[in-house]
């Protein structure tokens, strides 16, 4: 008797643990287990580094020009893919590769944001500009940031057909945290969703915890969070700034929602702000 009981009991399944399996999380690639493996060796080889890519055509192809790039300013080209590991270091050509392997990964997936990817570059390039300028954040852990803070915008397009409504009503909300509306309408947002992804990958745990509190500003604020994650939300808001004002948009309603906490925490005058925002525009002109 006790067992037909128990046999007719029905467990019912945490509404939020099966939306999350309901979104496809890319898993992590092999190329990059294998990248990740060496990385963690106590002595990298930039040769063995070299022949992890040499059989991606367009990894190498793609390592090449970023090492003979004037954004690196190379006296000397590289002429095969060691040197061009050998010009960028170690740690910035394994962040450039995790980006492209990102955007590999996503487009398997079906999704093509030729938009989409132009941003997270420019916010990348931007992050490593001005990590280096204040000296304030590992450049290669700013331009992983950088690529992989709006990772979970694809995954949720994929996911939610109305959810592109979800996204421009919460770009255009100037008042509550971006992440307020997804989570009334989806039971999630796109920076947990791009944390999970980033802790799947196996990417560095202050990149995953900066994608989770990047909308968050008040983290800014508060003294138990990390420096360094504290530190790349800030930069974010600065990149953010910089791409609006690059594409001719006078407002920014996330600088405007957390730019002065950010320039708080970074030590920035508004001046100083307004003079690396000046440069970075030039840094984007001279991209192009």
């Amino acid at each position: 008797m006790m067992r037909a009981a128990a046999s007719k009991q029905v467990v019912q399944e945490d509404p939020v643990d099966a939306l999350m399996r309901s979104i496809r999380i890319p898993p992590r690639p092999s190329l990059l287990v294998d990248l990740q493996r060496e990385l963690a060796e106590a002595d990298p080889s930039p040769r063995r580094i070299a022949r992890i890519i040499a059989d991606d055509v367009g990894m190498s192809g793609a390592l090449l020009k970023l090492a003979n790039s004037p954004f690196y300013g190379a006296a000397r080209k590289a002429k095969s893919v060691e040197q061009g590991i050998n010009f960028l270091g170690i740690n910035q050509c394994s962040a450039m590769m995790t980006g492209l392997l990102a955007r590999q990964a996503l487009e398997a997936e079906g999704v093509e944001l030729t938009n989409f990817w132009d941003v997270s570059a420019k916010r990348a390039r931007a992050l490593v500009f001005t990590s280096r300028k204040l000296r304030i954040a590992p450049p290669d852990i700013a331009h992983t940031f950088g690529l992989f803070c709006d990772i979970g915008v694809p995954l949720l397009m994929n996911r939610f057909p109305d959810y592109v409504k979800t996204y421009a009503a919460a770009a255009n909300d100037a008042h509550n945290c971006f992440t307020r509306l997804e989570d009334a309408r989806h039971q999630t947002n796109h920076a947990a969703i791009g944390c999970l992804l980033a802790r799947n990958w196996g990417l560095s745990s202050d990149v995953s915890w900066a994608i989770l509190h990047h909308h968050d500003y008040t983290v800014l604020a508060d003294p138990s969070t990390d420096d360094a994650i504290r530190s790349l939300v800030a930069l974010s808001l600065l990149a953010e700034k910089g791409i609006q004002r690059y594409h001719g948009n006078s407002t920014s309603l996330e600088w405007d929602k957390g730019g002065e906490l950010a320039c708080q925490h970074l030590g920035l005058s508004q001046e100083e702000a307004a003079d690396l925002l000046d440069e970075l525009h030039e840094m984007f002109d001279t991209d192009h």
